[in-house]
């Protein structure tokens, strides 16, 4: 699996760029809980995936979480908010049906409008 962001470019070309190609899904309750907590490190090509049956508000901390991060939140795979969190204290909060967690400066030319896909 990776993580793959797609960005237009004008006369509905899009370009892409693999985010991630080490993809882990937080999909029980308790991966979710957890996140990225208790983690000294990640790799610079991993993310975390939340997935949920809908969108709604979801709210991320770092409490626990030594490094930054970059948080995209996605609807329908596409991104309506980006935001790096800081380490410990960082917070943050927007409409997702998916929340991608990845290592600080992943997501640097990802913004709101671009699609970013979990792919085979």
């Amino acid at each position: 699996m990776r993580l793959v962001h797609y960005k237009a470019r004008g006369d509905d070309e899009l370009t892409s760029r693999t985010l991630a190609s080490t993809v882990e899904f937080a999909d029980s309750f308790l991966s979710r809980a957890r996140g990225l907590m208790f983690r000294r490190s990640i790799p610079d090509d991993y993310a975390v995936v939340f997935r949920f049956d809908k969108p709604g508000t979801q709210d991320l901390h770092m409490v626990f979480v030594p490094f930054a991060i970059d948080a995209l939140w996605l609807v329908d795979d596409e991104v309506v908010h980006k935001k790096r969190l800081r380490p410990w204290v960082g917070l943050g909060r927007a409409t997702a049906d998916t929340i991608v967690e990845l290592p600080a400066g992943a997501a640097d030319d990802v913004e709101p409008g671009d699609i970013v896909h979990v792919e085979d």
